[in-house]
């Protein structure tokens, strides 16, 4: 499995570099050619690891699952792949650029005249050398101490006689009649000017522009060959998806052994019956993970789950809709046992929030739930996390009571899990009685339950049958790292809203000074004689006190 793992991990985006392969305005780079001709020799590999390395123990094991992986291999990577390699690499040189300093791509030996020009063009700078020492014999007044002139080819422009320092000037352009100037530019410090010469014109006819015409030539080459690559590309692709969807299967394999999945039951029973259930996430993120149960059938589709904040309420519903989403795709799953019902669609009430969404999350919740409603089958699995609390607690309670309702009144309802701190909900004047609701809770380990201690609270996040009527939201507050001081205000806040009393002034010593200043000021103010006081002197006094 490690070869074929690693094998897979050199077949690249193939459909893309065809799409490249077919644009008459793309150029195909040395890195293209270098991803195509690696994924063809990968793919190749894959078949003849499939072919030559699979035990015959192995082929019996994948044949009573009716795994079909080699038949499938050696139908999707056919013969017509070794061809198109062949042909590839009779042409491409993909490390021809790198080593030429250019870019060149067809191998050498494929066309002769490719050859002579390429090889022309590799010896062009000694060649143009000595012709420029020729060329200032003829023309020793124009040296220089220290930079003598000397013949340039530069691409699109063709052959120059390049000339440091100032433009020549009228005198000296009179005893060469022949020279013609091009353009000057800097390079650096110093000015250079170019000329066409008779020597240059000779050389533009006799070799032309010969970078473009290696070009030319390799682009038409390569076009060629790409016109009958491209009659491959149904095979390509075939091949590609074959080992996309080996790869995802090998992926799932991996995942499902190094953390002890199962292989699910699947049933046509609309049930769910897991057995120490765990969420695929985040058991890898914390120490130690306690899994769950999750059991729906007939008598019991709508599970109400309460319970504080922090005891894992969301964390479960999503690992059952995460099991019930991996047995679909042919996973394993992480849990003791798994019987799940075929399962038409999951919808989420999850309280998501989208970035692009040009709504609130309450809006988005309720069109989720909409949905949900209106398409829901006896198949499906629903999920309301939260949901009502993006409004008025009596609008999100009775938005909440109607959804449940509706599902507890279907004469086959969806499977349900509802997580909610809306414990008004659980008055028997908001639900119906029904056999198809269940009441379940987080358990919560408090040893003393009249202690005020909060820091006694422990979390057990262990699924349990019951309701629970506490948030235990100032313990979550401080472990959270709310301040001490804030947790201990919101206690006595909340212990006088429950007895229904005035909630006392807050008494800190800045208040406290604060207000002896107001209640100062408003005694002078009630004692001032307008009459006989300076109304100035009074003011001023007052505010500089």
């Amino acid at each position: 499995m490690t070869s074929l793992r690693e094998t897979l991990k050199s077949v690249k985006d193939i459909s893309h570099l065809l799409k490249k392969f077919n644009s008459p305005t793309s150029l195909c780079t040395s890195n293209d050619w270098t991803s195509f001709l690696k994924s063809i020799s990968a793919l190749l590999h894959v078949n003849k690891i499939l072919e030559v390395g699979v035990s015959e123990s192995l082929r019996e094991h994948m044949r009573r699952f009716n795994l079909d992986i080699i038949e499938k291999a050696g139908l999707c990577i056919s013969t017509e792949l070794d061809y198109v390699f062949e042909l590839a690499i009779g042409v491409i040189d993909v490390t021809r650029s790198k080593e030429k300093g250019y870019q060149t791509l067809v191998k050498e030996g494929f066309c002769a005249e490719l050859d002579e020009l390429r090889q022309i063009y590799e010896e062009l700078p000694e060649f143009l050398q000595e012709v420029s020492s020729m060329e200032l014999e003829h023309f020793s007044h124009l040296q220089k101490e220290k930079l003598p002139p000397f013949i340039v080819y530069i691409q699109q422009i063709g052959y120059l006689m390049c000339i440091f320092g100032e433009k020549l000037d009228e005198a000296a352009l009179n005893r060469l009649p022949e020279f013609e100037f091009a353009f000057s530019d800097m390079e650096g410090d110093t000015k250079r000017s170019f000329y066409h010469t008779p020597k240059t014109r000779e050389l533009d006819n006799l070799l032309g522009d010969i970078y473009h015409k290696i070009l030319d030539m390799e682009r038409a080459i390569i076009r060629d060959l790409l016109s009958h690559i491209l009659l491959f590309s149904a095979h390509l692709l075939k091949a590609v998806n074959f080992v996309a969807e080996l790869d995802c299967i090998l992926s799932l394999a991996c995942v499902a052994h190094q953390n002890n999945y199962v292989r699910p039951v699947l049933t046509m029973e609309s049930v769910l019956d897991i057995r120490n259930g765990r969420h695929v996430l985040q058991e890898m993120a914390v120490d130690t993970f306690i899994p769950n149960d999750t059991e729906i059938n007939d008598n019991g589709r709508i599970h109400i789950i309460t319970g504080p904040n922090y005891s894992g309420k969301s964390i479960y519903v999503k690992q059952v809709a995460l099991i019930v989403f991996l047995s679909h795709i042919g996973s394993f799953v992480p849990a003791d046992s798994a019987t799940i019902g075929l399962t038409d669609r999951i919808f989420c009430a999850m309280g998501s929030k989208f970035m692009t969404a040009e709504q609130s999350t309450f809006m988005i919740d309720l069109h989720q739930v909409g949905m949900m409603l209106r398409q829901a089958t006896s198949r499906s699995l629903c999920l309301l996390d939260e949901f009502g609390k993006g409004t008025l607690t009596e609008d999100g309670i009775g938005l909440l009571g109607g959804t449940i309702s509706h599902f507890a009144t279907c004469n086959e309802p969806p499977r349900v899990l509802v997580c909610t701190h809306l414990t008004e909900l659980l008055n028997e004047s908001c639900l119906p009685i029904s056999e198809k609701i269940k009441f379940y809770t987080m358990s919560v380990l408090r040893p003393d339950t009249g202690s005020a201690n909060m820091e006694e609270i422990v979390f057990l996040y262990r699924l349990i049958p019951g309701q629970t009527l506490l948030s235990y939201g100032l313990h979550c507050a401080l472990l959270a790292g709310v301040p001490e001081e804030v947790v201990k205000r919101a206690v006595i806040v909340l212990d006088a809203f429950e007895s229904n009393n005035n909630i006392d002034k807050l008494n800190l010593d800045n208040i406290s000074s604060q207000d002896q200043a107001f209640k100062d000021a408003v005694e002078k103010f009630l004692a001032l004689d307008t009459s006989k006081s300076d109304i100035r002197a009074f003011f001023q006094d007052m505010f500089t006190s």
